[in-house]
């Protein structure tokens, strides 16, 4: 007796359609699951079987086999218990097999029969809409973030039982509606720039940053504020637009991070990993590669407190995510690209003791430390982030004023009004932010005058600057007008975007 069911299987961040194929016949009791299961999907024999009988069902003395088509694809995770056992059910004749083949399904089961939540729901939504399935039926934990999707009927279960009345049109089922959107206010993060005494420069820099999506690196002594700026970025940045917050949701839905009753995710991340992460912890991997931290930074931020302290190579990998904005990991058997357009924020000291050119510290290091400490900071490297900025020590009169600078509200707003005009700017071609241009958007949106130009030339001739270094002064020119409501580029727009690139040369000389 064979039965059919469809499911999927999460690959990357991406569900590939699987036919759970069933085949009961006389034999030994026993179930064979074939189709390069791993070791969860194998174990769900012991799982369907328990929650099988203990749902009031007869389990087949007989022998089960169990095919996960395409066999060449490979299957991972307890998602598969719930469509295996209906797929045996249906096989005994004990469900009716006419609703099967209009509905995928997905969900680990306990031993009582219970639908516990499985990773990447989001994903299988987008595949069963793709392949036109009538609905999806999954655990009732993960239908919030799976009801985002429009054009299918998402049903969550609690149980087994559930799913086989529903199956048999004794029990009723009602479609699961998207959760709204929440709209994020600066109060959910319990930080404020307002909070942040003195550092104009630094703060307006961070605005620029903020408005056009621009790599930021901070460079002061130890206490100047860089760690509290940088924590306090989440504040200023815009409201990701609906396909921004469609795409960080997959990314946690399938990496298991959305918690239950999790739907989509209305505020841009904010990752500060610890340095001494590993390489495929920053950027990924695994035998069946899982996203990392420059991936679950997509469309948000990614921090790098104290830079210098990360491993080199950990620090080169970020090379290709910073220009490409996506990551691909290659195993043996397969390759998987994940999405990494983030915003880098990095903060370091200008030496190892943190008190180089401080007025009020003495330094305690030598040139060739000094030389040793930024050596661990490839050009390549410096070179992929827009702005450096020097952020020197509080002065005392700042640290005791009592006057409140700006809210984060008061900046969010200007950043809004830049981003909206680079959406409406960059309407077609899935670019967000003025940082994100390739060349061909830079020659049509960042055109300068003569006089702009002139200057321009002047700065990259005498600072040496690269021409990936040319190429985000101008889009860090852009930004600047576009916080100014301007559609030309004027030489004072270009003069601060040029001072954002000319502190790591004096660093490093």
């Amino acid at each position: 007796m064979l039965a059919r069911v469809h499911s999927s299987s999460l690959i990357g961040i991406d569900a590939h359609p699987v036919e759970v194929e069933i085949d009961v016949y006389p034999g030994l009791p026993a179930i064979a699951v074939v189709g390069l299961p791993d070791n969860a999907v194998k174990e769900s024999s012991a799982r369907v079987r328990s929650a099988i009988t203990n749902s009031g069902y007869p389990f087949p003395s007989r022998r089960v086999t169990v095919n996960l088509a395409p066999a060449a694809l490979k299957k991972e995770g307890a998602g598969f218990d719930l469509p295996i056992a209906l797929g045996i059910l249906s096989a005994l004749r004990l469900l009716v097999p006419d609703k099967l083949p209009d509905y995928m399904f997905a969900g680990e089961l306990a031993l009582d029969g219970r639908v516990k939540p499985v990773r990447g729901a989001l994903s299988m939504a987008i595949t069963a809409r793709d392949l036109k399935f009538k609905g999806l039926i999954l655990p009732k934990a993960n239908a919030p973030e799976a009801a985002v999707v429009e054009g299918i009927d998402v049903f969550g279960v609690d149980s087994l039982l559930d799913t086989t009345g529903f199956l048999s049109s004794r029990v009723s089922l009602t479609p699961e509606k998207p959760a709204p959107r929440n709209v994020r206010e600066t109060e959910l993060y319990g930080l404020d720039f307002r909070e942040i005494k003195g550092q104009e420069f630094a703060k307006r820099a961070v605005e620029v940053a903020a408005a056009g999506g621009h790599n930021v690196l901070m460079i002061g002594p130890p206490g100047s504020g860089k760690t509290m700026i940088s924590q306090r970025m989440p504040t200023i940045l815009p409201e990701p637009v609906f396909e921004e917050s469609l795409e960080t949701t997959k990314i946690y839905s399938a990496a298991g991070l959305l918690g239950r009753n999790g739907s989509i995710l209305s505020t841009r991340p904010f990752r500060s990993p610890h340095h001494t992460v590993s390489d495929a912890g920053l950027i990924g991997g695994g035998m069946i590669p899982r996203p990392g931290e420059v991936s679950l930074a997509h469309n948000g931020v990614l921090f790098l407190d104290e830079l210098p302290e990360f491993r080199k190579n950990v620090l080169e990998v970020l090379r290709q995510p910073l220009e490409d904005g996506e990551v691909t990991i290659s195993r043996a058997q397969i390759a998987i690209t994940f999405p990494a357009r983030f915003m880098l924020v990095a903060a370091m000291n200008p030496c190892p003791c943190g008190y180089r050119e401080d007025p009020k510290h003495q330094c305690s290091c030598s040139a060739t430390t000094v030389q040793k400490y930024w050596s661990k900071i490839s050009g390549p490297l410096l070179d992929r982030i827009d702005i450096h900025i020097e952020v020197p020590s509080i002065e005392w009169r700042d640290l005791t004023n009592i006057a409140d600078g700006e809210t984060s509200a008061v900046i969010r707003t200007r950043v809004n009004q830049a981003r909206d005009l680079q959406l409406k700017r960059f309407s077609k071609g899935g670019v967000f932010s003025n940082a994100q241009m390739k060349s061909a958007l830079i020659k049509k949106h960042c055109a300068l005058d003569s006089n702009s130009m002139s200057f321009l030339e002047r700065a990259v001739e005498k600072l040496g600057l690269s021409a990936r270094a040319y190429h985000r002064i101008l889009k860090i020119a852009r930004t600047i007008a576009d916080l100014e409501s301007s559609s030309e580029i004027k030489p004072g727009h270009v003069a601060e975007a040029i001072q954002y690139r000319s502190l790591d040369r004096r660093w490093r000389a």
